[in-house]
């Protein structure tokens, strides 16, 4: 298997590179299972931004829900949110939005249950992902806190892939390449 080798908050790690469509393939960051990675990301990550600017952590399920945890626990913060993929028997009557993800095949939605809607009413919320690429996932997160009556303040993400290095409204540790079918990064 083809892999990339890249610095992420201080440590060295391989990903491997994976099949999106014929002619994109990307570098799969996965932090399951890899507790040093998280514990690192996560401390990196909460330097990007003051601890006193928000007032809750959110993300989406499901590869950066050890990271969030993790942040919570460094930071202190007792409550973190997660945009759930379905909704659950214990989310009656949810909020939802549709996302599009590079790494989901079609639609998928993303849930709130009503109860966290409500915790969320008139806070200041940071938006964590793992990898930013499209935008898709981040745009879906910042939908449900506005439904729910909060405002998102700042959005970290470990990885920037592709063409998303260049946004300016995200924070973010390393950029991450796009790659060819034989490895070699996309011009």
């Amino acid at each position: 298997m083809l892999t990339y080798s890249m610095q992420i908050a201080g440590l060295q790690r391989e990903l491997p590179i994976c099949k999106i469509t014929d002619d994109l393939y990307i570098g799969a960051f996965i932090c399951f299972g890899d507790a040093e990675i998280t514990e690192a990301c996560a401390r990196e990550l909460l330097k990007l931004v003051p601890a006193d600017s928000y007032d809750y952590l959110f993300t989406a399920e499901a590869k950066s829900i050890p990271l969030i945890h993790e942040m919570a626990r460094q930071s202190g913060a007792a409550k973190y949110f997660i945009a759930r993929k379905g909704p659950k028997a214990y989310m009656p009557d949810p909020i939802y939005v549709e996302d599009h993800s590079i790494t989901t095949a079609g639609t998928q939605k993303l849930y709130l249950g009503r109860v966290d809607a409500e915790m969320l009413r008139g806070k200041r919320v940071l938006l964590m992902d793992d990898v930013i690429s499209t935008g898709g996932s981040l745009h879906a997160m910042e939908e449900l806190v506005r439904l729910a009556g909060g405002t998102v303040v700042d959005r970290v993400a470990v990885l920037a892939e592709g063409d998303a290095k260049n946004r300016t409204d995200i924070k973010f540790l390393a950029p991450l390449p796009l790659f060819n079918a034989d490895g070699t990064v996309k011009a």
